[in-house]
């Protein structure tokens, strides 16, 4: 018997069929457009993007879910010294196109290609320009040599990308993000699908019905709308 489930067509109109209807490997629905209202609903909804040039719009809610529980966090011992030389700079929103090029473009092992298409750059740029985007710069000797960026709504923050040019750059930058999201009650990091690379920092695998859950709960919340600039400057 084949238990794969029907994969929904999506319209002009702004809504997605349930989360539970998505098949085996996580794909829920097809087409549709990547407007910045249907990528912050997507967000809401437990849902998110993920395709390439060669692929019609692909949308996503797996089970389980890959997520951070920022009480959980943790850095091995040798971050944790690569930081007390503090050797790179981070800020916060300084240069987030910068970022989500180089998210775009930079080669990473094992990877063919990438799921940041032109148009998705473009809705990630103008959720920034609204206030719900943010980027994470590091900084070496003036240069950016790594970064990431992610959505936040309600008190949760949704990781999209993160790119390295040179050894720590990344892990530094998201090191140095948690604490921040922490002060300000974010309660939740999605992080989508498992990787070795969040794992080592505490990240796990979910239910797809308790992540559901947890949104219901943390999207209630006040989103930290707005610039981030200045959460450089408050630690200074």
């Amino acid at each position: 018997m084949d238990h794969r489930r029907q994969i929904h067509f999506l319209s002009g109109e702004l809504k997605f069929p349930p989360v539970d209807l998505a098949d085996a490997e996580g794909i829920l629905a097809m087409g549709g457009d990547v407007s910045p209202q249907r990528v912050l609903l997507a967000y809401q909804k437990g849902i998110f993007p993920w395709y390439s040039d060669e692929t019609p719009i692909l949308w996503w809610a797996p089970d389980p879910r890959f997520v951070l529980y920022p009480e959980n966090y943790k850095t091995s011992k040798s971050l944790r010294q690569v930081m007390r030389k503090k050797q790179f700079t981070v800020t916060f929103d300084h240069a987030f196109e910068e970022v989500i090029n180089k998210c775009q473009n930079v080669p990473r092992a094992g990877q063919d290609g990438t799921w940041i298409t032109d148009e998705l750059k473009e809705t990630f740029c103008e959720i920034h320009r609204l206030g719900f985007s943010h980027s994470v710069e590091v900084w070496q000797d003036g240069e950016l040599v790594g970064g990431l960026f992610g959505t936040s709504l309600g008190r949760a923050y949704f990781g999209e990308s993160m790119f390295s040019l040179v050894s720590n750059a990344s892990k530094v930058g998201f090191a140095t993000l948690v604490p921040q999201l922490i002060n300000r009650g974010i309660k939740l990091i999605d992080c989508q699908v498992y990787t070795d690379h969040l794992s080592r920092f505490g990240a796990l695998n979910i239910p797809r019905s308790k992540y559901s859950e947890h949104l219901e709960v943390l999207l209630d919340f006040d989103s930290l709308q707005g610039s981030w600039k200045n959460w450089s400057k408050e630690d200074e």
